[in-house]
Order: C-alpha cells, then sequence, then structure tokens
C-alpha cells in the first residue's frame, strides 16, 4: 500500500513538472539588475519569463533611492529656508506639509515604475508575471500568482534577483508597538515629534538627519563605538559633529534592550550605555538595523543552492551558484548592497551570457554615496583598510572650508581626503564629506578608472569656481 500510494505521488510530481511551461531563461526579481537583465536576454532570442512579487523597479525605485532622495531634497528646501537669514533673504516661519511631500514622492516613483514596467511589456519574447517564486526542483519553479492561481515555470538558465528587506531587530517589546522602517517612514502624514532611530548606518542617518530638517527632534542609537562602521575613523567622527550641529543626539556605544508603548501612545525606549540604562521617551520608532535577503521564500533548498549563515546567496565572481545554469545578482548575495552593483551585476551576466565575454566582480571599483547634507562618498580603499593590508601610502587630507565654492554656498563642513600609492602615485581611494561630495568622488574615480597618476588631478585645469578645482588643492599637499 505504501509502495503504491509513493509510486502515485512521484508519477503526480513527474505529470506536474512535465506540464510546466519552458521557457529558455527565467528572472526572479524586476530589480535593477533583473529588469535590464530579463529585457536583454528576450532581445538575444531567448523566451524569458520575469516573475516579480509586487513591483517593478525593485527596491531602489520603490522604497530606496528614488523616494528617499526626493524627500531629501524637500528637507534640504527646509533646511535652506530656515537659514535664509544667513544669505541676507528674509521670509517667514518654515511649515512642512507632510502630505504633500509626501505626494510629491508618490508621484515620482510611480512615474519611475510605471516606465519600467511599460518598457518590460513592450518588449517581445517577455513575459511579466507578478506573483511569489519559489523552487519546486533544480529547474523548475513555482509561483503563486497574485490573483491566486499557481503556475509552474522551467528554464535551463536562472537568475536570482530578489533583494532583501528592512530586518526586524531582536527587541523585547517590538512586536508590540508600532514602529517604522525604511519603507513606513516615507508613509507618515505628519512629522513626528521625536523620531527615535535604532541604527547608525547609511538608513539610520539619512533619515534621521531629514526629519530633524523637517522639524522632528532626532535620537540617534548606535551599539558600535562610532557611526558608519565601515568608514575611517576622523570620517566617522566628522558625521557625528555635522549630525551633532543640525541638533541631531546621537548615543554611541549604547544598546536598546527593549521598548514599550504606555497609555497615551507614547513610545518608551531603554537604553543601555556604560552598564547604566534610562528610558528615552519618544513619539516615533525608526528602526534601521541592516536588511535581511528575501532568500527564505525561494525554497532554494529544492534547487540544491547554497547559502550562506545569514541567507545570502553564495557565488562566485561570474556570479554563478553552486548549480550550474543558476546565477544570482543584486543585494542578495551580499554586500555591497547598492543599486549601481546591481546593474554592473546584470552587465556582467549580459557579457558572459549574451556576449560569449569573461567578465567577473574582481577587482572592480565600488562608489558610493550616503545622501546626508554635506554628501559623504567614496570609491576605493579607505585609509584604514589600506594600512590593514600593509600598503605604502600617501594620505592627502583638506578640509571643505580651504574649498572656495564651499565658502561661497555658505557649506564647508567637512573635509576630502585621498589614499594614493607611495610608489606608483595611483589613486587607490578617496573619500569626501562635503557639498555635492558624490559629484566630487566621481572625478576622482574616473581618473582612477583610467589609472592616472594623482599629478594629473593635482596639475589638470578645472573650471574657477567649481568644486573640482579643490582637487588642485588637496594633490599638492603630497607634493
Amino acid at each position: 500500500m505504501v509502495t503504491r500510494l509513493l509510486r502515485s505521488f512521484v508519477q503526480l510530481e513527474e505529470t506536474t513538472i512535465a506540464a510546466a511551461k519552458q521557457y529558455d531563461a527565467l528572472v526572479i526579481g524586476a530589480g535593477q539588475a533583473g529588469t535590464p537583465l530579463a529585457r536583454a536576454l528576450a532581445q538575444s532570442g531567448r523566451t524569458t519569463a520575469l516573475i516579480e512579487r509586487e513591483h517593478v523597479g525593485g527596491t531602489c525605485i520603490n522604497e530606496g533611492c528614488t523616494p528617499t532622495k526626493t524627500m531629501i531634497a524637500s528637507g534640504r528646501v527646509a533646511y535652506l529656508a530656515r537659514r535664509a537669514a544667513d544669505y541676507g533673504v528674509q521670509i517667514g516661519p518654515v511649515t512642512i506639509d507632510m502630505g504633500k511631500v509626501r505626494q510629491r514622492k508618490r508621484d515620482i516613483v510611480d512615474s519611475f515604475r510605471n516606465a519600467n514596467q511599460s518598457r518590460i511589456e513592450q518588449t517581445k519574447g517577455l513575459d511579466l508575471l507578478f506573483g511569489t517564486a519559489s523552487f519546486s526542483a533544480t529547474k523548475t519553479v513555482d509561483v503563486q500568482m497574485n490573483d491566486g492561481t499557481r503556475r509552474q515555470i522551467s528554464a535551463e538558465l536562472i537568475f536570482i534577483n530578489a533583494g532583501a528587506r528592512p530586518s526586524v531587530p531582536r527587541l523585547e517589546g517590538i512586536d508590540d508597538v508600532p514602529y517604522l522602517n525604511s519603507t513606513t517612514i516615507m508613509e507618515l502624514d505628519a512629522v513626528p515629534e521625536h523620531l527615535l532611530v535604532i541604527g547608525g548606518g547609511y538608513v539610520g542617518l539619512e533619515f534621521g538627519q531629514l526629519f530633524r530638517r523637517f522639524g522632528s527632534r532626532v535620537t540617534i542609537v548606535q551599539r558600535a563605538t562610532r557611526l558608519l562602521a565601515r568608514e575611517d575613523d576622523d570620517v566617522a567622527d566628522e558625521v557625528a559633529n555635522v549630525l551633532g550641529q543640525d541638533g541631531i543626539d546621537v548615543l554611541l556605544e549604547t544598546e536598546a534592550p527593549r521598548v514599550a508603548r504606555v497609555a497615551d501612545g507614547t513610545l518608551r525606549l531603554t537604553v543601555r550605555s556604560s552598564g547604566q540604562e534610562r528610558v528615552i521617551a519618544g513619539s516615533h520608532l525608526l528602526v534601521a538595523a541592516g536588511r535581511t535577503p528575501n532568500s527564505d521564500s525561494l525554497n532554494l533548498s529544492a534547487a540544491g543552492v547554497r547559502t550562506d549563515a545569514h541567507g545570502f546567496i553564495q557565488a562566485n565572481q561570474r556570479l554563478e551558484t553552486n548549480v550550474p545554469g543558476i546565477y544570482v545578482l543584486g543585494d542578495i548575495k551580499g554586500g555591497p548592497a547598492f543599486t549601481h552593483i546591481s546593474y554592473d551585476d546584470f552587465r556582467i551576466i549580459r557579457s558572459n551570457i549574451i556576449q560569449g565575454g569573461s567578465a567577473t566582480t574582481s577587482d572592480r571599483l565600488v562608489p558610493y554615496t550616503v545622501f546626508i547634507d554635506p554628501q559623504l562618498a567614496r570609491v576605493g580603499l579607505s585609509e584604514q583598510e589600506a594600512r590593514a593590508q600593509g600598503r605604502d601610502i600617501r594620505v592627502a587630507s583638506m578640509p571643505m572650508s580651504y574649498v572656495a565654492r564651499a565658502l561661497e554656498v555658505d557649506e564647508s563642513r567637512g573635509f576630502m581626503k585621498a589614499v594614493v600609492d607611495a610608489q606608483s602615485k595611483q589613486i587607490l581611494g578617496f573619500t569626501v564629506l562635503g557639498l555635492e561630495g558624490g559629484e566630487l568622488m566621481a572625478v576622482v574615480e574616473t581618473a582612477m578608472l583610467g589609472k592616472l597618476p594623482y599629478t594629473v588631478l593635482q596639475d589638470a585645469i578645472f573650471a574657477h569656481p567649481t568644486i573640482a578645482e579643490s582637487l588642485n588643492n588637496l594633490f599638492a599637499t603630497l607634493a
């Protein structure tokens, strides 16, 4: 009897798999790698399915880069409006219409998302399916469609671009309070009275400064000895100084063991520092404690795909998983978790699968910008990373108060520094905390891509008065 039941089950499974729709390629996730990859695969003549659980565009367009930077632009206008008198301009009281800020954000997100979806739907040979994917066999995926139906899809080439989501920390009481994350905080319809932020990374700092500029009291709680753990100590210290100047309370080496909500709706966050506990009362709580990969819903064990202890999918430098024909792109494979890195993952796959190339992730430069104000941007090695590698380096450093353009617009906070190889004079890394730091970093990155010695930037003629001309003076400090 048992044998007959097992045989029937196997026959049923084989029939189900045999009935699966066959594609040449399957892409899971319509993010900043998955979307262009699916289109490129289809345009190369491969029948392709693109599965998306929620909305086209991934984190970047829907909950990350696009909406946050749109709101940060509103925050900067409020900041400058309050400083109008410093420029000799007299205005009235500054108020924030969060409904309009939110709607402006929504409109831009909708525009970007709809444009992406339209391009997908107009691509011949590409089917866009809205649903949740999970493996049922090595090259077969079960899709729970959002309309309630189910489908099975098979493909010899499978690309996973399923992204990550905000993590929830181990915090007593967190399930009993209405906490915010990096997505839900952008849907507030009123400015928080006192925003408590758990986490001193990129997300926590950007939102902390944004809502401070909107008028909130802001307290950032960071377990580590400093903010931005991946940056040099002098950079992290200067960021903390800038936030302090903006009126943000930064609590370093501080843990938050529990949170509770009292009868009037106030949140009471217990914090512990140097063995002492105290309670901070706030109106809202933002949890900005990292991100969790969306691998737990994929049933990767059915395909034999390996992950690390945190759930990130493991891959080699060609973005191949341990299973032949299955690749991984973007945040779900672990850091660096930046949109432009996801897009470069797409370019690597396109080169290797479609164009017959041999691209890898080896030695690629990783630029990034943290959109606090002034911006923090870096490319290449930090000073501490270079020293840890035992490199023979020289370090050029200069405060932004030496930059004419920064003084002219009255935003001279921060500094810049470059790490160069003492022998070859090649630029190994560049960091700037300053006005339009991301744009200045891109200038240095271009020189690094061209493997130019720092002396080229030292002697280059840049238009005056621009921020870029500050590179003349920065590298002149090494003469």
